[in-house]
């Protein structure tokens, strides 16, 4: 992927290097993204003692001179309010120029080129979204981010959250090499952006707060698809623009097939479940992938026809 000297976005707010903050639980708009299994753990608490113990303990320091409240707040970076927030343009030193934040920046720059000009063409104006890159989690209004639940869109704050952790485990535990595999997770995430502006995933929120688990299933796969349409026709932008290398849709395609519901449930459990698929099949991610990237038409994305 050429994409070395080109514009870069501004609309980036870096987090890495902050605490977390505490996550702020679901929310009832939702969230859309790129989700991975995860092993369960097993939660666990506090027990009686020991919070009578660390009481204590804290009567005991304090009575020393020591305030630990105090010195635990001095973790926190940025004053008043959630303490792990950085406002654009005051990053970490070195993070701003260093080349992951770089292809970040470019890749977020050319699909506000690409929908700037598909909104535009239809006498629309495109909101562009904001990318928080973080290290570790974070949190948000759709609740918490980590590398580990993968890139996700909150239609809350109309913001995309990316680990960048996340495009190693792309690499290294799903066979999904390469930096277009990459930027096809980003324009993925900006494709929900599209969506929520065009009224679908407002709609989709709306419609599952009546729908069981299993239809809510099915309705899903069907906006994660459209996303991946939407991919697909930045895809077809990007080729238009000289940016695309040799091999890169092949990346792309690899890495739809790669995070595939069925792909994903036979590599972590064994067996599929398709009634718990959210996402789509391997063959559905490339077959919508594609079907973006052929046309370059918005109205060739339709997954809520027909069969998908």
């Amino acid at each position: 992927m050429e994409w070395r000297g080109r514009r870069q976005s501004d609309n980036i707010e870096d987090r890495r290097g902050q605490s977390s903050g505490r996550g702020l639980g679901r929310n009832p708009f939702g969230r859309s993204g790129i989700q991975l299994p995860m092993g369960g753990r097993r939660g666990g608490g506090l027990s009686f003692g020991t919070i009578i113990f660390l009481v204590v303990i804290y009567f005991v320091l304090k009575a020393m001179g020591i305030d630990m409240l105090q010195v635990l707040g001095e973790g926190n970076v940025g004053g008043s309010g959630s303490g792990y927030e950085q406002s654009i343009g005051q990053r970490p030193a070195g993070q701003s120029s260093d080349e992951t934040t770089a292809f970040v920046r470019t890749v977020l720059a050319e699909t506000e080129t690409t929908w700037n000009a598909i909104f535009s063409a239809s006498g629309e104006q495109y909101r562009e979204p904001t990318l928080v890159l973080f290290g570790g989690s974070t949190s948000s209004p759709c609740g918490q981010a980590s590398s580990a639940t993968g890139p996700f869109y909150c239609p809350a704050d109309s913001k995309v959250y990316l680990d960048t952790e996340f495009f190693d485990q792309l690499e290294q535990k799903f066979d999904a090499a390469g930096d277009f595999a990459q930027a096809y997770v980003i324009a993925h995430e900006v494709g929900h952006h599209v969506q929520n502006l065009t009224g679908v995933l407002p709609e989709f929120n709306r419609q599952r707060r009546s729908m069981g688990q299993r239809e809510a299933n099915q309705m899903s796969v069907r906006v994660e698809l459209q996303a991946d349409c939407y991919a697909g026709i930045w895809a077809k932008s990007a080729d238009k623009e000289g940016i695309l290398s040799d091999g890169d849709l092949e990346e792309a395609l690899n890495a739809a097939q790669q995070i595939g519901d069925d792909t994903l449930q036979k590599r972590s459990q064994g067996y599929v479940v398709p009634d718990a698929f959210n996402h789509g099949t391997s063959a559905q991610r490339m077959k919508w992938f594609k079907r973006g990237y052929d046309s370059g038409n918005v109205s060739t994305c339709d997954t809520f026809s027909g069969a998908i």
